[in-house]
């Protein structure tokens, strides 16, 4: 009877193992080459080449600190995006967020935060604090600020201002982060 059960137990494990190894096969032929990579959604392939016909280029973090923003600690503001990151001395990003700004823009370049108020009126006629500016262009200051009363109102684009709005909690560490002499990065 030892026998027999021995013979039995001997069989199960064999095909237990048969079993485990069919099912890793199969796992590790389904799996990505690359399993840090995202799984696709949808059951489109994506094309290989670009619109343009070259090779595809990767698509881009909207919250990466663009390319060609320089190094070190910096504030980084891209006009297009109208999105700003507060960038440390190593290069990591502490926080980026979406602005609002004015009618008039700053052209991309390498500039320094040349003066600060804690509370004033702003072009608009809006009371704003934590006003950081480091740019001239048409004649008119440019800087961040936040509205008190938390608004952000669209520009009046008969008027040439220079404010690019963010919230309250954004100005508060704009207002830490960005001190006189602060490098600030604008790109397009």
């Amino acid at each position: 009877m030892a026998r027999s059960s021995s013979g039995f137990v001997a069989g199960l494990t064999a095909a237990a193992v048969v079993a485990v190894g069919v099912l890793a096969y199969q796992a590790s032929a389904n799996a990505p080459a690359d399993l840090s990579a995202k799984p696709r959604t949808s059951g489109t392939a994506a094309p290989a080449t670009s619109p343009s016909g070259g090779p595809k280029q990767p698509a881009r973090d909207p919250l990466a600190v663009p390319v060609g923003s320089g190094s070190g600690e910096r504030v980084v503001y891209a006009l297009t995006d109208r999105r700003v990151w507060l960038v440390d001395g190593t290069g990591k990003v502490t926080r980026t967020f979406k602005v609002w700004p004015s009618t008039v823009d700053p052209a991309p370049g390498t500039y320094t935060v040349t003066s600060r108020s804690g509370s004033v009126r702003g072009s608009d006629g809006v009371q704003i604090e934590h006003v950081v500016r480091f740019a001239t262009a048409q004649d008119v200051a440019i800087g961040f600020s936040a509205a008190v009363d938390g608004s952000t109102p669209s520009p009046d684009p008969a008027r040439k201002t220079g404010g690019i709005r963010m919230k309250r909690a954004d100005g508060d560490l704009m207002w830490t982060f960005a001190v006189i002499g602060a490098k600030v990065v604008v790109v397009a």
